[in-house]
């Protein structure tokens, strides 16, 4: 058995400082955090991800000279975009407090649609899009899922 309470004697929090020391914040505490740190609209977000999408497409044609190219980027743009609006939009009540478990429940359901409306648009794309350029495509994707990081870079200022 001493075995036993030297492996748990390993992973005992010595270093750290005791749980005691931490204190929840105040209500005006947290008023002056969000204040420091304001939420970012999804519908800026989403604006962003098609002036991004409409970059891209217009220099896939400068750079490809071909209207399909340019067409595919657009698509894989709104491959992005119009899920991630939908799910903007789904988003956009308030959740009662007296359920909190609602919230989290409602933003997996919508992650669950968008996700799907992803996958049927990007199913679909050779019948929309003829003929198809899937790198333009998946650039065009690309490009978009990256303002999500550009999102939280505009949040940190």
């Amino acid at each position: 058995m001493s075995g036993m309470t030297d492996r748990n004697a390993a992973w005992a929090d010595v270093d750290t400082p005791d749980a005691e020391t931490w204190q929840p914040l105040s209500a005006t505490e947290a008023q002056a955090l969000r204040a420091r740190q304001p939420m970012l609209a999804p519908s800026r977000v989403v604006v962003a991800q098609a002036l991004a999408g409409a970059v891209t497409a217009m220099l896939a044609w400068a750079v490809a000279g071909r209207a399909s190219v340019m067409w595919s980027a657009l698509y894989g743009a709104a491959a992005v975009i119009l899920p991630a609006a939908l799910m903007a939009r789904g988003l956009a009540r308030s959740v009662p407090q007296s359920a909190p478990a609602l919230g989290a429940v409602r933003l997996l359901a919508w992650e669950a649609i968008k996700l799907m409306l992803a996958v049927a648009m990007l199913a679909l794309a050779p019948r929309i899009v003829a003929p198809l350029s899937w790198p333009a495509l998946l650039i065009g994707m690309v490009v978009c899922l990256k303002v999500y990081w550009l999102a939280l870079l505009w949040r940190g200022r």
